[in-house]
């Protein structure tokens, strides 16, 4: 009798943790979703859906993707399975990318803008082509014309030779042959003795659109306005304790654009066949002046950076003299000549609302950018809306009539 009890008991114990079963629900199974994509050359795609570990199926060259728009894009194709190959110069400026996508997606290759032979093999496995290749200034080894134009024209060609798919050009804002500002000019002078030695033979931009257009009908033309972000020359510019000088009282006014927005829109060009020998000018939701731009950005800082106006005959040879003796970047002449070209908006050209996204407000992104610049004792401060909003709550507001 004793051992049965025990029994019982243990089978009541075992019973009382036997859980009690659930009603069996639907399993949601996942299906690998595939679609076959053929291009325009006629070769078949397989795209899969699914995160960076997926096969995107595409591959994708990006020339000057160490630069500062060229981490977006790469990091927006390789996390979606695209094969990324990336031509680069120096070893250190690379390292960042590696890890832009999964195990194998990201591909290195040394090149060299004057050695063709790197270009094409850069090139001849690849649906699509960027060419972010860009610079504000001439360097001794690269002047406007090696860079905008005679380097735009060999990539052009290695992707006409190859029958690549896609090629998409970044030009810049303002691209006209009758600018004053030589990097946006494209006309090319007759006599160049005449001119000031500032300024060279071509005039960049817009006849860089003009040569790839000529060998590449198809390539898709970007134009994007005045870039900020986390690495950019122009909210960090501002905020900096060296940016002291200006020509033009900081009277430039732009439609500043978020480098997030231009690395989607990129993307987005890859997807939709309809954006071929189209030009996109990306611009943002709202034009502010220079001025306005450096209030937002002391508000933001809480400090206030000096500037002093020197005029344009003054700066422009001092600008062009410290370029020959200064081993570091400064003020080129063409840059204090930019300072007096606001930004013209070409009406035939497409813009964001035709790939369907919504660029973001200067205005509500400082914070992030900027936070860095503030001193220790206002560092953890929220942005300077918020501390806006609660000042705003100390007063009393009576109105007049009362």
């Amino acid at each position: 009798m004793h051992n049965c009890g025990v029994t019982s008991a243990a089978a009541g114990l075992r019973t009382a943790r036997r859980p009690k079963k659930l009603p069996l629900a639907p399993q949601l199974q996942r299906r690998s979703l595939q679609d076959i994509t053929i291009t325009r050359t006629g070769k078949p795609i397989i795209r899969v859906q699914g995160g960076r570990s997926s096969a995107g199926g595409h591959t994708a060259t990006v020339f000057g993707a160490t630069g500062f728009v060229g981490r977006y894009i790469v990091n927006r194709l390789a996390r979606s399975g695209c094969n990324v190959v990336i031509p680069y110069r120096e070893e250190m400026a690379k390292r960042h990318l590696k890890v832009a996508g999964d195990l194998g997606r990201v591909v290195f290759m040394e090149f060299d803008l004057r050695n063709t032979q790197s270009i094409e093999e850069s090139v001849r496995h690849s649906d699509i082509v960027y060419n972010l290749v860009g610079r504000d200034y001439p360097t001794k080894n690269f002047d406007y014309s090696d860079v905008h134009v005679e380097g735009a024209e060999r990539i052009a060609e290695a992707v006409a030779k190859y029958d690549v798919d896609r090629f998409v050009h970044m030009s810049s804002y303002n691209a006209d042959k009758n600018s004053p500002s030589e990097f946006f000019r494209t006309k090319v002078h007759k006599n160049p003795q005449n001119r000031a030695p500032w300024l060279t033979l071509y005039a960049l931009k817009a006849q860089g659109e003009e040569v790839v257009r000529n060998i590449y009908p198809e390539t898709t033309i970007v134009r994007p306005a005045p870039i900020f972000g986390f690495e950019d020359r122009l909210l960090h510019r501002l905020a900096g304790s060296t940016n002291v000088l200006t020509s033009n009282n900081l009277q430039q006014t732009f439609w500043p654009v978020h480098a997030i927005d231009v690395g989607q829109a990129l993307e987005a060009m890859l997807h939709d066949d309809n954006t071929a020998s189209e030009t996109y000018e990306l611009y943002g939701p709202k034009e502010y002046s220079m001025a306005e731009i450096s209030k937002l950005v002391d508000r933001e800082i809480i400090k206030h950076r000096r500037h002093i106006n020197i005029p344009k005959r003054i700066r422009v040879p001092l600008a062009n003299m410290f370029n020959k003796v200064l081993y570091w970047p400064v003020r080129s002449p063409d840059e204090v000549e930019r300072e007096f070209i606001d930004q013209e908006i070409d009406p035939s050209a497409k813009t964001f609302k035709d790939l369907g996204i919504e660029p973001a407000d200067l205005n509500n992104l400082t914070f992030q950018y900027l936070q860095g610049y503030r001193s220790s004792a206002f560092y953890d401060l929220p942005p300077a809306t918020e501390r806006e909003k609660r000042e705003e709550k100390k007063y009393l507001h009576v109105l007049d009539d009362q």
